[in-house]
C-alpha cells in the first residue's frame, strides 16, 4: 500500500522549554543529588576543625645605599618596575634562609612535634613543609607591599609566626647587603693593589725607554713634540698657497705676452708691466709717424728731411724692440724668483714633517708606555674613590630595604571553614550536579519523549496524545474526563484515511505494556458512542487480556471460526455499550498457530466489513510474534502506540519498519501515558479538554453531558444516512 510521504523534519534545537522540560522531569534525581551534596557539605563543614589567620604586611624595595649615588651605583626609584622582583621576593621568603631562622626562633620543630606528632622531634625540613603549606604570601596591588598570612588553630600563634617571618627576612636582607658590601670592598682592595703594582712596572719601563732613547720631554706630556707646532704649520701652509697663487697668475700672463706679435705686444705690454721708458719711447714713435706723414705731403721720399726723419723711426722702433725684450726678461725672472720661494718653503715644511715621523716612529714604544700609564693612574684613581665610598657606606648606619608595616595581630574569628561560603557552595555544586546528572540521564535515554521525537525520527503523524492514569471508557461512560483524547484520536484517524472503505483497523505496538489493548477498547468505545457499529477483536492469541475486561467468557472466539467450529453468528458477543460487539481470542490449539495468515481470516475481515462500520484489532508486540505483522498486512489500517519514555526509539522505529515491510497501510502514532503535569510541551495538542474539564464542578459537567445528548444522538443519525448513502 502507498504510505503517505512526509517532508523531511527541520533540523532540531533546543527551546528553553525543553530544559524546563528535562528539569521538571527529572526533578526527583536533581533534588535527591541536592540534598546529598548539600548535607555532606555542611557536615564536612561542621566537622573541619577551626583555623585562625593573622597578616603582616611589609613593603619591601630594592638595595641602595643611605647616601644616594654617593658611590656611583645606580639609585632604584618609586617607578622603577621590575616584574620578577617581587616573585623573587616570594621564593626567597619561603626558603630556607629565611625560614629555617623563623624555625629555630620558634622552636617549631619541637612545639609542633608536641603539638601534632605525638612528642617526636621534627626535622627542619619537615617543619618547612608544613610553614610553607600555613603561610600565604600576595602583593598589594600597585605598591611594594607584600601581606604575609598565616593560619593556625592557634590565634597568637598564627600572629607570632607571622611577625617572625617579617622579622626574618627583614634580617636576612640587612645581613645580606652586609656581606655583599664587604666582599665587595675586598674585591676592590684586592684589585687596588694588584693595580698598584702594575703602574709601577710599567712606569719602569718608561723610564728605561726615556733613557735609551734620549728623550727630554715634559713630564705631563703623553706624545711628542713636533718639529714645527701647529701654528707655524698653519702659517706656511698660508704662504704655500699664496706664493702659488702668485706664481700661477704671473706665470700665465708672461706665456700669455710671449704667444702675441710685437705690433699688439707694444699695445699691451704697458697695460701689464707699468715702464717709463718704454712710455717714452712709445710717444716720440707717435710724433715721428706723424711728422712723416706731413713731410711725404710735400716732399719727396729721398728729401733729406725725409730721410732724417725715416732714419729717427727706425732708430726708435730698435729701442723700443729691446725695451720689450728686457721687460719680458724681468717679468720671467719674476716667475722663476717666485718659483724658486715656493719650492723652498715646500720642501722645508716636507723635511720638518719627515723628521717628526722619524721621531715619532724611534719614540713610538715610549710614548705607547707613557699613555698606558696615564690610563692606569686613572684607574687606579677611580678604585681609590670607589674603595672610600664603600668603605663609608659600610661605616654608615643602613636603613634597611625592609619596613614592617603593619604587625600581625590575633584574629578575631576563625576565618576557615568559612561556613556560609562552603555550605553556600555546597548547595551551588549540588545543583550543578543534580542538573548535569538529569540532563545526561536524559541523554542516555533514547526513548520517544516529544511529538517532535517522533515526527523527526519516525517520519509519521502523531494522531493523539493519551495523557497517563487513564481509565476505561467502558467503566467512566461517554462523559469522562479523558474520552475527549480518543475523541480527537478518532478524528484525526478518520481524517487520516484515504479511503472511507477502509474501517479494519489494527493498533500494534513495539513491545508489551505500551497501552495499545487500552487504546483499542477507549477508541472503539468512543466510535460506538458517536453511533457506528463497532466490533473489536481479540487477536492477541498468545495472551489474550480483553475479555477479562469485558467480563464475558473465553471459551468461544475467533480460533473456532477459523478452525470452522463455529460462526461468526456464534462467537460474537454483545457488551454494556450500545453498538459496540467483542469477539474473544478463544481456545488456540498448539498444532494451530499460522491461522491468523489462513484464507479462511481473509473471509472473516471481508464478511465483518459488511457487517460493522468499524473493526478493530488488537494484537500482541510486533517485535514478539509474527501474528501481528500478519495482521498489519490484511487489514485496511495499522496504528502505532508508542508509550512516553519506556522503550529505546531504534526498537519502536524497528517495529514501524516490519509495518511497511509487510505492505502494512501506516496511518500513525499514537503516544500513551503523557505525564501532562510534568511535560508542558504537550498541553496545548491534548491539554486543553483536561484544564476545561478539571476547571468545573461536577454539576456543570453533568449538566452539559445532557445537553450533548441530543446533539450526539443527531450526530450519529448523520454519520448512519451518509454511510448509508456510499
Amino acid at each position: 500500500m502507498d504510505q503517505v510521504k512526509n517532508s523531511a523534519p527541520p533540523e532540531a534545537r533546543l527551546h528553553f522549554l525543553d530544559y524546563w522540560r528535562v528539569i521538571r522531569i527529572r526533578k526527583a534525581i536533581i533534588i535527591t543529588v541536592f540534598l546529598i551534596t548539600a548535607i555532606i557539605a555542611t557536615a564536612v563543614t561542621f566537622i573541619l576543625p577551626e583555623s585562625y589567620a593573622s597578616t603582616a604586611r611589609i613593603k619591601v624595595e630594592s638595595d641602595v645605599l643611605d647616601v644616594p649615588g654617593f658611590s656611583g651605583s645606580p639609585v632604584t626609584s618609586m617607578n622603577d618596575y621590575n616584574p620578577y622582583f617581587i616573585q623573587t621576593t616570594f621564593e626567597i621568603m619561603q626558603s630556607q634562609l629565611v625560614l629555617s631562622n623563623v624555625i629555630a626562633a620558634r622552636n617549631l620543630n619541637v612545639e609542633w612535634g608536641k603539638k601534632y606528632f605525638n612528642g617526636e622531634t621534627l626535622k627542619t625540613t619537615e617543619t618547612m613543609e608544613i610553614l610553607k603549606g600555613r603561610m600565604s604570601l600576595s602583593p598589594v596591588k600597585n605598591t611594594k607591599l607584600i601581606a604575609i598570612t598565616v593560619y593556625s588553630d592557634d590565634r597568637n600563634e598564627a600572629a607570632d609566626i607571622a611577625n617572625a617571618i617579617a622579622e626574618a627576612y627583614k634580617n636576612y636582607r640587612l645581613v645580606s647587603r652586609e656581606q655583599l658590601t664587604s666582599r665587595g670592598l675586598n674585591a676592590l682592595q684586592e684589585q687596588f693593589t694588584n693595580q698598584e703594582q702594575q703602574i709601577q712596572l710599567v712606569q719602569d719601563k718608561v723610564d728605561k725607554l726615556r733613557r735609551d732613547l734620549g728623550i727630554s720631554d715634559r713630564a705631563e706630556a703623553i706624545e711628542p713634540t713636533p718639529t714645527i707646532n701647529s701654528e707655524a704649520l698653519q702659517r706656511y701652509h698660508e704662504q704655500m698657497i699664496e706664493g702659488q697663487q702668485a706664481y700661477t697668475q704671473l706665470n700665465v700672463r708672461l706665456q700669455q705676452l710671449k704667444a702675441m706679435d710685437t705690433v699688439k705686444l707694444r699695445d699691451v705690454l704697458p697695460t701689464v708691466a707699468s715702464d717709463a721708458a718704454l712710455s717714452d719711447l712709445l710717444g716720440k714713435l707717435h710724433e715721428a709717424q706723424q711728422k712723416m706723414v706731413t713731410l711725404t705731403n710735400d716732399y719727396a721720399l729721398n728729401n733729406p728731411v725725409v730721410t732724417r726723419v725715416q732714419s729717427l723711426m727706425e732708430e726708435l722702433n730698435r729701442q723700443i724692440d729691446d725695451r720689450v725684450a728686457g721687460i719680458l726678461a724681468s717679468l720671467e725672472s719674476d716667475v722663476n724668483s717666485k718659483k724658486a720661494a715656493l719650492d723652498s718653503l715646500t720642501q722645508t715644511v716636507e723635511e720638518a714633517k719627515a723628521k717628526d715621523m722619524q721621531e715619532a716612529v724611534k719614540n713610538q714604544p715610549y710614548y705607547e708606555q707613557k699613555r698606558k700609564v696615564a690610563q692606569m693612574q686613572d684607574l687606579h684613581k677611580l678604585l681609590y674613590s670607589k674603595i672610600e665610598a664603600e668603605r663609608l657606606d659600610l661605616e654608615i648606619p643602613k636603613t634597611s630595604m625592609v619596613t614592617v608595616t603593619d604587625p600581625a595581630e590575633p584574629g578575631k574569628s576563625p576565618v576557615k571553614p568559612n561556613k556560609t561560603v562552603n555550605i553556600a557552595l555546597g548547595l551551588i555544586f549540588g545543583l550543578i550536579m543534580g542538573v548535569g546528572l538529569a540532563f545526561f540521564i536524559e541523554y542516555l535515554d533514547t526513548s520517544v519523549k516529544t511529538i517532535d521525537d517522533v515526527e523527526r525520527t519516525f517520519q509519521a503523524a502523531v494522531l493523539g496524545v493519551i495523557p497517563q492514569n487513564i481509565g476505561y471508557l467502558l467503566d467512566e461512560g461517554a462523559e469522562s474526563k479523558h474520552a475527549e483524547a480518543y475523541r480527537v484520536l478518532r478524528t484525526n484517524l478518520l481524517f487520516s484515511r484515504k479511503d472511507e472503505k477502509f474501517n479494519t483497523i489494527v493498533v500494534v505496538s513495539a513491545g508489551a505494556g505500551e497501552g495499545k489493548s487500552t487504546t483499542t477498547i477507549n477508541l472503539a468505545t468512543v466510535f460506538a458512542q458517536s453511533g457506528s457499529r463497532v466490533l473489536i477483536v481479540d487477536s492477541d492469541l498468545r495472551r489474550p487480556t480483553l475479555h477479562k475486561l469485558f467480563k464475558v467468557t473465553n471459551n468461544l472466539g475467533l480460533t473456532n471460526y477459523l478452525l470452522k467450529q463455529n460462526t461468526i453468528a456464534e462467537i460474537v458477543q454483545t457488551t454494556s455499550v450500545p453498538n459496540l460487539d467483542f469477539l474473544a481470542s478463544g481456545k488456540l490449539p498448539n498444532s494451530s498457530m499460522g491461522i491468523l495468515g489462513s484464507a479462511q481470516m481473509k473471509e472473516m475481515i471481508a464478511e465483518l466489513k459488511q457487517r460493522y462500520d468499524f473493526i478493530f484489532f488488537d494484537s500482541p508486540p510486533i517485535l514478539g510474534v509474527s501474528d501481528a505483522s500478519i495482521l498489519a498486512s490484511e487489514v485496511d489500517l495499522v496504528m502505532q502506540v508508542i508509550q512516553y519514555r519506556r522503550y529505546p526509539q531504534p526498537m519502536t522505529i524497528r517495529a514501524k519498519q516490519m509495518i511497511e515491510k509487510v505492505g502494512g497501510n501506516f496511518v500513525g502514532i499514537v503516544l500513551n501515558n503523557i505525564n501532562m503535569s510534568q511535560d508542558e510541551g504537550y498541553y496545548y495538542y491534548s491539554g486543553y479538554y483536561h484544564d476545561y474539564y478539571y476547571s468545573r464542578s461536577a454539576s456543570e459537567q453533568e449538566a452539559e453531558a445532557k445537553a450533548a445528548k441530543p446533539e450526539a444522538a443527531s450526530k450519529a443519525e448523520s454519520e448512519v444516512n451518509i454511510k448509508q448513502k456510499y
